[in-house]
């Protein structure tokens, strides 16, 4: 099915979408995109791209739900283990002397990897002198991250094999209970500040300490990529840290803002660029 989308037919509905809701999508990797409306169209039965341009550009409330399945909004409590433990071993000792830390979770989806970082930071002693802003495109993802509650299936596969290196802690440190829900502890969520952001046109007026931007990038193509590394090169402080997704590429013209810090976890460091004497 995703071949019978044209690039012309795409590029019409990114242009369309663009002037409706003001987002822009157009440097999206198109493959990407066009699979992320293939499962937009099954999950709603429809069988053109004109049924669903039609209900896209009349129905603001259907394409708000929707944006969910073109942003592939994944993510999980601890994914990737071992980028978390170069986090809480390596990374975060540069900031043990400092008084605050800022953190960017850019993309943040339904908050996980959020809650994650609150959690090494607690065991590090340094949630307390810690501010994070959460940002997404979605707005149904950031109420879903802000109410920081999730199945608890997934949290007991997810966070289970991690408290392996926790020994001494469980479950019900982090989480409150439900019937088949947990809740994310209120003092895991009083540092984070959640707001909507557009990483393709918004700018960024804060400084940060550490930008998480995981798994996002592989939906820009090279043009987009490097516009959005540019923003996280101005928005992080003199050597902060970038973390990005085990699925990004660093694209050789992102290689002359941050130089690799660990290969293996996809971690980054702001380079110095010198200035040239005129």
């Amino acid at each position: 099915m995703i071949d019978s989308i044209s690039d012309e037919e795409l590029d019409a509905l990114m242009q369309a979408l663009k002037n409706r809701y003001g987002l822009d999508f157009t440097n999206y990797e198109k493959k990407s995109l066009k699979r992320s409306i293939v499962r937009l169209m099954m999950k709603h039965r429809m069988s053109s791209m004109l049924e669903l341009w039609a209900k896209i550009l009349k129905d603001k409330e259907f394409f708000e739900k929707g944006i969910d399945d073109l942003l592939v909004n994944l993510t999980e409590l601890f994914r990737n283990p071992d980028a978390w433990i170069v986090i809480r071993d390596s990374i975060l000792d540069y900031y043990k002397a400092k008084s605050r830390l800022n953190v960017w979770h850019a993309g943040c989806s339904t908050g996980e990897e959020v809650y994650t970082m609150a959690i090494v930071l607690e065991e590090k002693g340094m949630l307390h002198k810690t501010k994070a802003l959460a940002t997404d495109l979605s707005s149904i993802a950031l109420k879903k991250a802000k109410a920081g509650d999730y199945s608890l299936i997934i949290v007991e596969q997810y966070l289970k094999p991690f408290l392996a290196f926790y020994p001494n802690r469980k479950l019900a440190d982090f989480f409150n209970f439900k019937e088949s829900h947990a809740t994310i502890k209120p003092s895991y969520q009083s540092h984070v500040t959640f707001e909507r952001h557009n990483l393709v046109h918004d700018a960024m007026s804060t400084k940060h300490d550490i930008i998480f931007c995981r798994n996002v990038m592989i939906y820009f193509d090279e043009k987009l990529k490097l516009q959005v590394l540019e923003l996280f090169y101005e928005s992080l402080n003199d050597d902060g840290f970038l973390v990005i997704g085990y699925y990004d590429i660093m694209p050789d013209s992102g290689k002359a803002l941050f130089e690799v810090y660990d290969v293996k976890t996809r971690i980054y460091k702001k380079r110095k660029i010198k200035k040239q004497n005129r």
